[in-house]
């Protein structure tokens, strides 16, 4: 296909423009890739100088005394109401324990072993949990519960418990 002069020149002329819009955007694109490099330094900046001590005060101030008063909260549940329950308990194993133990010894005669034969022969031995269970299942529920009051004192719902003294505003460039 032959074209005139006057096309050529039109297309190099084209052609030419296309290459300097190319040009032109493959520099703008590396301007910005420079910017958009200096504002993420900007603001890692920021986030070291300003964000990250700023929540941390947040943090130490509104949130750490919260869990230590569910802690503190915790601990004296336990100590006041858990502990004393489970002494009683173990107080009454233990006298029980005594009890048939000179029971046992009293009993530990001629006489005293056809009466304990006769005993077991009526009575099955049962099959349940010891002392050892209960004492066990008390010491865990006593546990789960201070844990999830502490939970609760930590997670439940405090509107003013994340609001900013100020409010941020954006830095001076």
């Amino acid at each position: 296909m032959n074209l005139s002069r006057k096309r050529r020149k039109e297309l190099h002329q084209l052609q030419k423009s296309a290459n300097q819009l190319w040009h032109d955007q493959q520099h703008l694109a590396e301007n910005a890739a420079v910017i958009a490099r200096e504002a993420g330094r900007q603001i890692g900046n920021f986030n070291r100088e300003t964000l990250v001590p700023t929540v941390q005060n947040a943090y130490e101030s509104n949130v750490v005394p919260v869990v230590d008063r569910g802690v503190k909260a915790s601990k004296k549940f336990v100590e006041g109401t858990v502990v004393p329950a489970v002494g009683g308990v173990v107080g009454t194993a233990l006298s029980a324990w005594d009890h048939a133990t000179d029971t046992r010894t009293r009993l530990s005669g001629p006489a005293g072993k056809y009466v304990q034969h006769l005993v077991e022969v009526a009575e099955p031995k049962k099959k349940g949990i010891g002392a050892g269970g209960v004492i066990a299942i008390i010491l865990g529920a006593a546990a789960a519960i201070g844990v999830l009051y502490a939970a609760w004192q930590t997670l439940r719902a405090d509107d003013e418990l994340w609001v900013a003294d100020d409010p941020l505003s954006a830095p001076e460039a």
